[in-house]
């Protein structure tokens, strides 16, 4: 019987959550990290988990029964080395999800390019709000529940799926572990430029997905995305259509939007999400379709829903110096970005808005979304686009080009910043921008802490 389960990369938030999930069911469990810091570094230590900084041959205990092999890893890692020459028994994390805690529950994955973490988030919370107690995987923090992951003992369980590959010596889609009952795909577009050549690659994945979508399960697929419907044309298992089209299963009606949130109608019952966008109300019906297949109650989750407070890093609001606003978002790909800046508009109608993105994706370092990068930041009166996060990751014919950026963005008459470090960034902007304003910042990493120099910079200005 296994007993001690080694992590390498146990500081991740999917990682972590499951080596606590683990320890507190009673195995012995131990890891590894380059970056060991808190709040993850001290969550696992309250858990009694013992975590050795740095991957080194030695941290692997002569005990261990299983290693389990992080995302991140890969081939020349000291610990990877010694994993394959010691002949270890090892497993990715999504497959140790699927052997330890995901056989024999209900659960519900949700998918796609662009809203997965949102979606996933509301779908938890409206069944946790309705006492199911479920497990969930999370790629962020929901602000009603204050963690990415957990395990409990209910036979529901809401996972984020990721289209990403598994692991170094897996490279299957990670949702293709997680044996669901419900799939939702909230859209699919071209992403993950380090391991997809094109779109239909990813459909494939996506095709895949819904192979394992039992006979008493439910395809959840948006109605209004093409490349969706195209996916499920010839899915095994049963499929619903969603969105604001006139063809779609369940319909989307009567939208009303205000400036804290939106007002809208799915199937007789009407329902407000306190979040802003198109885009969100597609998140919020996909979630509540989705619960209802799990048995809840229509007018318990039109209760619950209005209690949703929102994800951090999505539109979240970091501080307000002087009349000037700055926002925090996690978008990193043309059609988020869009999507967020239309949405900070709709939520502040008046104000100038500054889009600050850092090219830092694995998709976005690259010059496949060049063009449309351009028209994305350009729906902003302000855009700034900082220089490539490690550009050396990417030959210099497939990086973005921001000499053309600049070029591309002036002839949609903008007046861009372009390429600066965050530094340079804070000072420029702080000093433009006036009472009123927002600043909308953009990345999938801290982008060296951007977020506090701009508000003690804007704090300090006459």
């Amino acid at each position: 019987m296994d007993k001690h389960f080694h992590f390498l990369g146990i500081c991740g938030t999917a990682m972590g959550a499951v080596a606590a999930a683990m320890a507190r069911q009673g195995y012995k469990v131990s890891g590894s990290d380059e970056n060991v810091y808190p709040p993850m570094s001290t969550f696992l230590e309250s858990e009694g988990i013992k975590i050795s900084k740095g991957y080194h041959a030695s941290n692997i205990p002569q005990d261990a029964d299983v290693i389990i092999i992080g995302n991140a890893m890969s081939r020349g890692n000291a610990e990877v080395e010694a994993v394959l020459q010691r002949r270890l028994r090892y497993l990715s994390l999504p497959e140790t999800m699927k052997e330890y805690f995901l056989r024999g529950k209900r659960n519900y994955v949700v998918s796609g390019t662009h809203g997965k973490t949102t979606t996933t988030s509301i779908l938890t919370w409206l069944m946790e709000d309705s006492g199911l107690n479920p497990s969930f995987m999370i790629g962020g923090i929901a602000r009603n529940l204050g963690r990415g992951g957990r395990f409990t003992s209910s036979e529901f369980c809401v996972l984020e799926g990721d289209e990403y590959d598994t692991a170094f010596f897996d490279k299957r889609s990670k949702f293709l572990h997680y044996l669901p009952e419900v799939v939702i795909i909230n859209n699919i577009e071209f992403d993950h430029a380090d391991i997809y050549n094109n779109i239909d690659e990813i459909k494939l994945s996506f095709r895949r997905l819904t192979q394992i979508i039992p006979n008493n399960g439910l395809a959840l697929v948006n109605a209004d995305d093409p490349n969706c419907l195209d996916v499920v044309k010839k899915a095994p298992c049963p499929v619903k259509t969603l969105g604001f089209s006139d063809s779609a299963n369940i319909r989307i009606l009567d939208v009303e939007a205000t400036e804290n949130g939106s007002y809208f109608t799915l199937e007789g019952t009407r329902y407000y999400v306190p979040m802003i966008g198109e885009f969100n109300i597609r998140n919020a019906a996909m979630a509540i379709s989705a619960a209802q297949f799990a048995g809840l109650n229509v007018k318990q989750l039109a209760e619950s829903l209005k209690k949703f407070k929102g994800v951090a890093r999505r539109q979240e609001v970091r501080g307000e110096v002087k009349g000037i606003t700055v926002i925090d978002d996690f978008a990193h790909h043309p059609t988020a970005i869009r999507q967020s800046i239309q949405g900070i508009r709709q939520r502040y109608p008046q104000a100038r808005i500054w889009a600050i993105f850092e090219p830092r994706s694995n998709t976005t370092r690259r010059n496949i979304f060049q063009s449309e990068l351009a028209i994305a930041l350009a729906t902003a009166d302000f855009p700034v686009v900082a220089k490539v996060d490690n550009p050396g990751k990417v030959a210099e014919k497939d990086r973005l080009n921001l000499n053309k950026l600049e070029n591309d963005l002036i002839a949609l008459n903008k007046a861009p910043i372009i390429g600066d470090a965050v530094d340079k960034i804070v000072f420029k902007v702080s000093e433009l921008a006036q009472p009123g304003d927002v600043i909308l910042v953009m990345s999938n990493g801290g982008f060296d802490g951007i977020h506090d120099k701009l508000l003690n910079k804007l704090n300090t200005k006459n």
